[in-house]
C-alpha cells in the first residue's frame, strides 16, 4: 500500500484549509503556528500510561504517544471505545489516578512547570451541577469562589453576566438548573453552564471530556463552535475527547489524534485526514461522516461484524496495524516532530500566574449561602424529613400520650425515650440522597481547585444547623408535651439539645459515610448498617453491666453516641420524679436516682450535662474525620494539575499526587 506524504507546506506555515463545512482559511506567522506567543504551547513525546492490572500485572492504556496542541486551537481526540481517549486526557491535564504510572515528556512552552491556579480548567463528561440554583445563580457563586478577592464583587458579577451572554444563556439566566427528578434546563444548556462556570477564570488550558455526550447534532454544534470562538478570543489551548462527532462538529476541529486501542492512528490536521486514509486504501464513502467512517474502520469491537466491508477482507486488527505503520512513517508525523522541536526551541516565558482564588472566609460565606440555599430549595433534603418527623411525633404522642407516673410508666419513658434517641434520629439519614448529589458537585469543583475541602465542610456545618434545630424543634415539643414528660423549661431544653445534637451527628456520620462508598444505595445500608451496631451497644437492648466485655463494651459501648443519648435522657426525665417500686396497690415510692442506679444501670456519677458536653464534642470529631476522609480520597484521584520538573526530556511516574 502506498503510504501517505501530506501537505508538509501546509503544515508548516499553519494553515488551516476548509474542511468539508467551508471553514474560512487561517493563517499564524508567530513562529511556525496559529496562536499566540503567549499562550500555552502543550507538547508531549512518549508519553505511556499503565495501569495496575492485579495478578495479570500491569496493562497498557497508552504507548507511545506524540503531538501537540497550541493556543487558539481545538485538537480532538477520537476513538472508539475503550481506545483510552479519557486516559490521555488525564494525563496532560495531571489527573491520572494513583495506581497508574505515566512515563514520557509533558510539557507546557518547552518546559515542565507547576500550573498555577486559573491556568487550566477540565470539564468532565457528566453535567454535574447544584440543580436547585439558577443559571445566574451557579455561575455567580462559581464566580465568587473562584475569582481572586482583589476583584470587587460588582467585578465579579460583571464576569460572571459577560461569560453567560458568551454561552449564550441570556434568556435563561433565571431559569432553574434542574435535575434529580426536576427538569428545566435542557441538555445543551447545562453543558453551556458547565462550560461557564470553567470559562470564569479565563483559562489557558482548557480540557474538555466529551462535551458533546448526550446532545443532539444541532445543540452539539452549537456548543463546540461557542468553544472554538471562545478559544480564539482568549488565545485558549483547548483538547477535547470526542466520541461521535457529525459532519459540522468534525468541521470545526484545527487537529485530530485519533487513538485506537492505545495507539496513535493519525495526528495533524483534521483536513488532511481523510487523505490520509484514502491515500492507504481506505477512502470514506462519498456523502459519509468522515468521523464515522474513520471509527468503523479501527473499532476493533466488532471484527466479525464489519471484515467483509473492508477492502481486502482485512481484519480491523490488521487495518489498524496497517495505518500506525503509515502514520510513523508519514511526512506528517516527521512534522509533528519538527513542530514539536520548533515550539520547544522558541523563547516562551512560564505561564503567568492568575492568582489565587477566593479568601478561606470569602469561600466559607459563600459556600455556607450556596448550600442554604439548595437546602431550602430541595424538598428532598430537610422538608420531607420535616414532615415524616411531624408524623411519628404525633405517633409516639398519641402512642405514649399522658404517660403518667405509675410504676408501668418507668419502662414506658425509657423505652419512648430510647425511641426518640434512635430511631427518630436516624431518619437523618433520609437526607443522604440529596448530600450525595451536592457531594458531586463539591467532587467536580474541587478536583478543578475552584475551594478547598475545609471551607466546605465548614459551610455544610453552618447551612444545616438551622434546619435540624427546626425540625428538631417542632416535632421534640409535639412529643414532650403529648407524652407529658416532666414538666420545665430546662428539662425540655436538655431534651431538645439531645435531639438537636444527635441529629447533626447522624448527619456527620452519613457524611463520612458519603466519601468511603461509590453510590447512594450503598451508603444508606452502611449507615444504617453502623447506627444499628451503636444502638446494640447503646446500652438499652442489652444493659451496660451485661454486655459482653469484649468489642460490645470495649469500645463500642463507649464510643457509640447512643450511650450518652440514653443516659442523658435517662437522667433528665427520671431525676427529682419519684415512682412506686412495684405494681401492686400502696407500694412504697422510689426516687429517680434508685430506678437510674438499678434499672436502667446509669453511671450517676456526673451531672446529666457532662453527656451533652460529651455528645457536643463528637459533632466536631465525626466533622473532622470527614475531612479527613475527603482528603484520603483526594490522594487516590488527584486535585492538583502539577507537572513535577522544571528540566524536560525525563521519564516520571506523575500520575500519583
Amino acid at each position: 500500500m502506498a503510504m501517505f506524504s501530506g501537505r508538509t507546506a501546509e503544515v508548516q506555515r499553519g494553515e488551516m484549509r476548509p474542511n468539508g463545512a467551508g471553514r474560512d482559511v487561517e493563517v499564524a506567522e508567530n513562529g511556525g503556528g496559529f496562536g499566540s506567543v503567549d499562550g500555552a504551547y502543550l507538547t508531549w513525546e512518549e508519553l505511556s500510561v499503565t495501569v495496575s492490572g492485579g495478578k495479570n500485572g500491569p496493562k497498557s492504556i497508552l504507548q507511545d504517544l506524540t503531538g501537540y496542541a497550541r493556543p487558539g486551537e481545538l485538537l480532538a481526540i477520537m476513538g472508539p471505545s475503550g481506545c483510552g481517549k479519557s486516559t490521555l486526557l488525564d494525563a496532560l491535564a495531571g489527573r491520572l489516578a494513583s495506581n497508574t504510572r505515566q512515563t514520557g515528556d509533558v510539557l507546557i512552552n518547552g518546559r515542565k512547570q507547576q500550573l498555577t491556579y486559573g491556568t487550566s480548567a477540565y470539564l468532565t463528561q457528566e453535567d454535574v451541577l447544584t440543580c436547585t440554583l439558577t443559571v445566574r445563580e451557579a455561575v455567580y457563586y462559581s464566580a465568587m469562589l473562584q475569582l481572586p478577592n482583589a476583584m470587587s464583587r460588582a467585578e465579579k458579577m460583571d464576569r460572571a453576566e459577560k461569560t453567560i451572554r458568551e454561552m449564550g444563556l441570556q434568556d435563561s439566566v433565571n431559569t432553574r438548573i434542574g435535575g434529580y427528578g426536576n427538569k428545566s434546563l435542557s441538555g445543551g444548556q447545562k453543558k453551556r453552564v458547565s462550560i461557564c462556570i470553567e470559562l470564569l477564570t479565563r483559562p489557558k488550558l482548557l480540557y474538555l471530556d466529551e462535551p458533546t455526550s448526550g446532545l443532539d447534532s444541532a445543540a452539539s454544534f452549537y456548543v463546540m463552535s461557542q468553544i472554538v470562538k471562545l478559544a480564539r478570543q482568549y488565545e485558549m489551548t483547548v483538547l477535547a475527547s470526542i466520541h461521535q462527532p457529525s459532519s459540522e462538529v468534525f468541521a470545526l476541529f484545527h487537529n485530530l489524534c485519533l487513538l485506537s486501542l492505545g495507539r496513535m492512528i493519525y495526528f495533524g490536521p483534521s483536513n488532511v485526514s481523510n487523505q490520509f486514509f484514502a491515500t492507504n486504501g481506505f477512502p470514506t464513502p462519498e456523502l459519509q461522516n468522515p468521523a464515522d467512517h474513520f471509527l468503523r474502520t479501527i473499532n476493533n469491537d466488532f471484527d466479525q461484524d464489519i471484515e467483509q466491508g473492508l477492502p481486502g477482507k482485512l481484519t480491523t486488527e490488521q487495518v489498524t496495524n496497517v495505518l500506525v505503520g503509515a502514520y510513523k512513517s508519514s511526512d506528517t508525523c516527521k512534522e509533528i516532530q519538527r513542530t514539536i522541536a520548533e515550539i520547544m526551541t522558541q523563547e516562551r516565558g512560564v505561564i503567568e500566574r492568575k492568582g489565587s482564588q477566593a479568601s478561606f472566609i470569602t469561600q466559607c460565606m459563600v459556600l455556607t449561602q450556596r448550600s442554604f440555599v439548595n437546602m431550602y430549595r430541595d424538598k428532598g433534603y430537610y422538608w420531607l424529613r420535616f414532615f415524616v418527623y411531624i408524623a411519628l411525633a404525633i405517633g409516639i404522642g398519641t402512642l405514649f400520650y399522658d404517660i403518667g407516673s405509675g410504676y408501668e410508666s418507668i419502662h414506658s419513658r425509657g423505652s419512648m425515650l430510647m425511641y426518640v434517641a434512635s430511631f427518630l434520629t436516624i431518619m437523618a439519614i433520609g437526607g443522604f440522597p440529596s448530600f450525595v448529589e451536592e457531594m458531586k458537585v463539591f467532587a467536580r469543583e474541587r478536583l478543578n481547585g475552584h475551594y478547598g475541602a475545609g471551607p466546605f465542610v465548614i459551610a455544610n456545618t453552618l447551612s444545616s444547623a438551622p434546619f435540624l434545630f427546626f425540625i428538631s424543634l417542632i416535632p421534640g415539643g409535639i412529643i414532650y408535651y403529648l407524652v407529658g414528660l416532666q414538666r420545665g423549661n430546662k428539662q425540655f431544653v436538655y431534651f431538645l439539645s439531645i435531639l438537636v445534637t444527635c441529629m447533626m451527628l447522624v448527619e456527620s456520620l452519613m457524611m463520612v459515610v458519603a466519601t468511603m462508598v461509590p453510590n447512594y444505595l450503598m451508603g444508606l445500608t452502611t449507615g444504617a448498617g453502623i447506627q444499628g451496631i451503636m444502638m446494640l451497644s447503646g446500652g438499652f437492648f442489652q444493659l451496660p453491666n451485661d454486655l459482653p466485655n469484649f468489642l460490645w463494651r470495649y469500645p463500642l459501648y463507649y464510643i457509640s453516641f447512643h450511650k450518652y443519648a440514653y443516659q442523658g435522657l435517662y437522667k433528665n426525665e427520671f431525676e427529682g420524679l419519684k415512682f412506686p417500686s412495684s405494681p401492686s396497690e400502696g407500694a412504697p415510692l422510689i426516687d429517680g436516682a434508685t430506678i437510674l442506679k438499678n434499672i436502667w444501670q446509669v453511671e450517676t456519677g456526673y451531672s446529666k450535662w457532662i453527656n451533652v458536653v460529651i455528645l457536643l464534642a463528637m459533632v466536631p470529631t465525626y466533622r473532622i474525620l470527614f475531612f479527613f476522609t475527603i482528603k484520603i480520597a483526594e490522594r487516590i484521584k488527584p486535585v492538583v494539575r502539577v507537572f513535577m520538573s522544571d528540566s524536560p526530556h525525563s521519564d516520571e511516574e506523575t500520575g500519583k499526587q
